[in-house]
């Protein structure tokens, strides 16, 4: 069971630390070389999934990570556990308090609407995803160590 939840938080660790690794380094240059009208009518598109599945995979995997805290019987692997699971955190809070709130926005806007007086989320969106793929890639290799040390 305990090998089983292994792969599991690694898994999840490393999914969330990989899709948005690749948000980053690929999805987000291309979406701010676009035309407002045009990233608008993207970014309603790119969402439809992933907001669904993410934060599941985000919450499981914290959980795991706490399980397997409590479950330490030495003290390194306790303690890259429960960092494992701050890191994840961060990523399930900056994401709900700083990225979905723009996403809800962009989700409402229609591209005939933009005018000159439009605020370009693009640049504050990349800015915080930047701080959660940190957090989701610390989480990813804090598990890592955690799993090869128990």
């Amino acid at each position: 069971m305990l090998e089983t939840l292994s792969v599991l938080v690694l898994l999840g660790t490393g999914l969330v630390a990989g899709v948005l690794f690749a948000v980053a380094v690929s999805v987000m240059p291309a979406l701010i070389a676009m035309t407002p009208d045009r990233y608008v009518d993207t970014h309603k598109l790119l969402g439809k999934r992933y907001d669904r599945f993410m934060p599941f995979i985000v919450t499981g995997s914290v959980v795991v990570d706490v399980v397997f805290a409590v479950r330490a019987d030495e003290t390194g692997p306790r303690a890259l556990f429960i960092a494992a699971a701050l890191a994840m955190t961060g990523v399930a809070i900056v994401s709900q308090t700083r990225n979905v709130p723009i996403n809800n926005r962009v989700k409402k806007t229609q591209p005939e609407d933009l005018g000159p007086d439009w605020q370009d989320p693009r640049t504050q969106w990349r800015d915080w995803h930047l701080v959660r793929t940190c957090f989701a890639i610390a989480g990813c290799t804090l598990t890592a160590a955690a799993v090869v040390l128990s």
